[in-house]
Formats: structure tokens, C-alpha cells, sequence
């Protein structure tokens, strides 16, 4: 099992809509917006790093509103 923790910056006035498209991914177990440097905070979960690194690169990170992001991996809980 493979867990990471995503802070996206969003494209401005688009936090909303972005969270609601996140909230849509396989592998995203929570999504909150925040206040601070990040607008966002996403929890992700898969079965390895590849899927992790899958659902990252090329769900998360391609949306048309994220600007960008600061992914930290879970070493143990």
C-alpha cells in the first residue's frame, strides 16, 4: 500500500471546481481546501508506487487548473 499527500496551488477562483474534479479520482481518499501557501490538501492511496505515481503524474497534476503541486510520500504510519 502506497499513501501520499498532494498540496496543489490552483488556478485563481477555480479552487472549488478543482476540488469537486479531485474528489472524482481513483485513488483520492480526501480532499480538502485549505488556507496558506496551498489552496488544496489530497490524500492519495494506491496498492504500489507505480499506481501512486500514475494517479499523481497523470490525473492529478495534468488537471487544466492545478498550477502546481508539493507531493509528500508516506514512508510508515
Amino acid at each position: 500500500m502506497a499513501l501520499a499527500y498532494v498540496l496543489i496551488n490552483a488556478e485563481t477562483g477555480m479552487e472549488v471546481e478543482l476540488l469537486n474534479e479531485l474528489l472524482k479520482i481513483d485513488g483520492v481518499e480526501e480532499a480538502y481546501m485549505v488556507y496558506g501557501v496551498y489552496d488544496i490538501i489530497v490524500k492519495v492511496h494506491a496498492k504500489d508506487i507505480d499506481e501512486l505515481k500514475d494517479i499523481i503524474s497523470w490525473k492529478i497534476r495534468r488537471l487544466p487548473k492545478v498550477r502546481s503541486t508539493l507531493t509528500m510520500m508516506v514512508m510508515e504510519s
